[in-house]
């Protein structure tokens, strides 16, 4: 565990160090969040609108930007830059648990969702969108938003040490992305054509954002939360488990 914390905290310095990286995962989402807000917020008035529960159409966006700045998965993209440099081959070499090393980059994506999660939420705020679940509503908010951040690192990993290249790394994004947008984005799944609506279901992250939407617009409502954490649950054990047996057979 010492080894975990140790590398989870090198982990942090090292994103600390690339400043740029951080801007472009907080600026990515507010970038959408502006524009989505601006493009619909006078199709779906709050006054007249019911499944904004008498918020602004922001409070229905906030959801999506949390994932994605949550979906950048940083970690796997410096960790291949180890593989490519050969420090990765040292830090095998070093007497410490192998899954540390992978374990180590997941605490550190955690402690970073905890910081962006929360500046996001306090960063919107102000523009007349409140958490009507309360306080305990807020850090629910941002320890779903958070799990989701590193169970996305995560599975980033697999691909950096099943590939060990940037490229493909980079490239394994594409194949995440789809699943935050056959979503119900901008409007309730219900709403959605049929088509979309089928493929929105199927899809795991539509609950994640069901329940932080839940969070945001409504009382708190375990029924609509609980899926949001049952999905990060089990995919967060699938991540885990795979992380920690690929890093065991690294060669």
């Amino acid at each position: 565990m010492s080894a975990t914390i140790a590398l989870g905290r090198r982990s942090l310095r090292e994103a600390v160090r690339q400043p740029d990286a951080l801007f472009m995962t907080m600026f990515i989402p507010i970038f959408f969040l502006v524009v989505n807000t601006g493009q619909a917020a006078e199709i779906f008035p709050s006054e007249t609108t019911d499944f904004l529960e008498g918020q602004g159409y922001g409070a229905f966006q906030l959801p999506i930007t949390l994932l994605l700045a949550a979906s950048f998965g940083m970690a796997a993209l410096f960790l291949v830059e180890e593989i490519e440099g050969g420090y990765f081959d040292k830090l095998r070499a070093m007497p410490i648990p192998r899954y540390s090393i992978v374990l180590g980059r997941l605490a550190a994506e955690a402690v970073k969702g905890i910081v962006l999660s929360s500046v996001i939420v306090l960063l919107a705020l102000p523009f007349g969108i409140t958490i009507a679940s309360g306080p305990l509503g807020f850090v629910l908010l941002i320890a779903l938003s958070t799990l989701w951040g590193v169970v996305y690192a995560g599975f980033m990993q697999l691909i950096a040490l099943k590939t060990r290249s940037a490229a493909a790394t980079n490239s394994g994004g594409l194949f995440f992305s789809p699943l935050l947008f056959l979503t119900p984005n901008f409007v309730p799944r219900d709403m959605l054509a049929r088509p979309m609506e089928i493929a929105a279901t199927l899809n795991p992250v539509t609950y994640l954002m069901e329940a932080l939407r839940t969070l945001i617009l409504t009382d708190l409502d375990w029924g609509k939360v609980l899926p949001g954490f049952a999905v990060v649950a089990v995919l967060g054990a699938i991540m885990l488990f795979l992380n920690v047996r690929m890093i065991k057979s690294y060669d």
